[in-house]
């Protein structure tokens, strides 16, 4: 059945009240403008009050099949396409069935020569090629016991002038935000160290001049739920997006809805949808279009390589439209399994942190005014914010951090030896 939508209606056809119908001629012509140099999806959705997310539709049903695709209203897939997706996931089953294998004699050899475990797992970590932490899970020793003989403690020295400096440098933080512990004080404090090449401040020396001077947070002591066993953090960016929402409660009595996506990897909030109205499937599909433009530039049909969309079973995000249009812009749409909030944990502790240190410390006069803060509090949690997953960095000195390690290993790929 044909998309319809309660927005307005193109100029020169005047606002609808009810749901609109759109024809094949109307859908060719919009779709053309968008693909006109200079215009894009999000100005002329704007210039004619239309979603978004119906007009990328549009333009994917478009490339997929043409004229006929838009009145059709459906994707065209080809059927080799389809074969050779089957013939791959058949190839990638025995690779892993072979793979598996081999982890298990490997597995199996280890456990007959026990007794020279150590000997072996000190090999591999001398080796320098997998971390100590990885080696010592996999072969079921201690990872103390591989740290000690490979890098020898030296005994502390007091240093009270020094420590004094710190301390005081903790206090300017904890002044100006009175909701970071130890870890993300420490974290800010080395930043500015850093930039008058100051040595680094060790966390643990921060934690003991907090607590000697009474600055550490209270500690949490709320009831303890069940654990998650998945693991939610990627390797690189732009593997797996999450997406939730929250509610802010204004002292006039207004609520402002927010609804935002996340990088899994970099913790970058990517897009947000503010509004004081509850969010609707059309809201998350707006959602979906800001996210994809935002990572790999405006006017992008569809991400380049597969990237998982993962939510909870709100109604917004299990909406048949929210998933169907997620596919189409080539997301893998994913939902936690019931009554169990732990797997999508980043984004529940993204909500926990933002209201901690932004909302409650915070003025909330009405729902304008905080619609106009939005902006700079998700700015400042990109660019300043600590994360412990990060090595206590922000998300976006992690991200320009990652970027140029990138640069560098592809400019030593094809790098051209010196001849001697």
């Amino acid at each position: 059945m044909e998309r319809t939508t309660k927005e307005g209606a193109p100029a020169g056809t005047g606002q609808s009240k009810g749901r609109r119908r759109y024809s094949a001629e109307e859908k060719l012509r919009l779709v053309a403008e968008c693909e006109t140099p200079g215009s894009s999806v999000s100005l002329v959705a704007r210039k004619y009050g239309i979603s978004p997310s119906l007009l990328f539709r549009w333009r994917q049903l478009k490339a997929a099949g043409g004229e006929s695709g838009l009145k059709a209203g459906e994707d065209v897939v080809p059927a080799s396409e389809v074969q050779a997706l089957k013939a791959q996931v058949r190839e990638l089953q025995r690779l892993l069935g072979k793979k598996t294998q081999e982890t298990e004699i490997l597995r199996d050899a280890v456990e007959v020569a026990r007794e020279k475990k150590l000997p072996v797992a000190r090999g591999v970590v001398l080796l320098a090629r997998h971390p100590v932490s990885a080696v010592a899970r996999t072969l079921g020793v201690a990872r103390s016991t591989l740290h000690r003989p490979l890098s020898p403690g030296e005994p502390r020295r007091p240093d009270a002038e020094g420590d004094a400096e710190v301390l005081a440098g903790l206090k300017a933080v904890a002044q100006e935000r009175a909701t970071y512990g130890y870890r993300r004080a420490c974290a800010l404090l080395n930043r500015e160290r850093r930039k008058e090449s100051q040595p680094a401040v060790n966390h643990k020396r921060a934690y003991r001049l907090m607590r000697d001077a009474g600055l550490l947070l209270q500690r949490h002591t709320g009831k303890p739920t069940r654990t998650h066993e998945g693991k939610i953090t990627t390797m690189k960016s732009d593997l797996r997006w999450c997406s939730d929402g929250f509610e802010i409660r204004c002292w006039n009595g207004e609520r402002v809805q927010v609804a935002f996506s996340l990088d899994c990897c970099d913790r970058e909030v990517i897009a947000c949808q503010a509004s004081a109205e509850y969010p609707t499937a059309l809201t998350i599909q707006d959602l979906m279009v800001e996210t994809v433009e935002a990572r790999f530039g405006p006017g992008t049909a569809k991400v380049p390589h597969p990237v998982e969309w993962l939510s909870d079973n709100g109604p917004v995000y299990t909406a048949h439209d929210t998933r169907e249009f997620g596919r189409s812009l080539g997301l893998l749409v994913c939902t936690t399994p019931a009554y169990s909030p732990e797997s999508n944990g980043m984004a529940e502790a993204f909500v926990r942190t933002f209201k901690r240190d932004y909302v409650y410390v915070n003025e909330l006069h009405s729902a304008a005014h905080v619609l106009a803060r939005l902006p700079v509090w998700f700015a400042d949690y990109n660019s300043v914010h600590p994360h412990k997953g990060l090595k206590m960095m922000s998300p976006q000195e992690f991200r320009r951090k990652a970027a140029g390690a990138a640069s560098c290993a592809l400019e030593e790929e094809w790098a051209v030896p010196s001849c001697s």
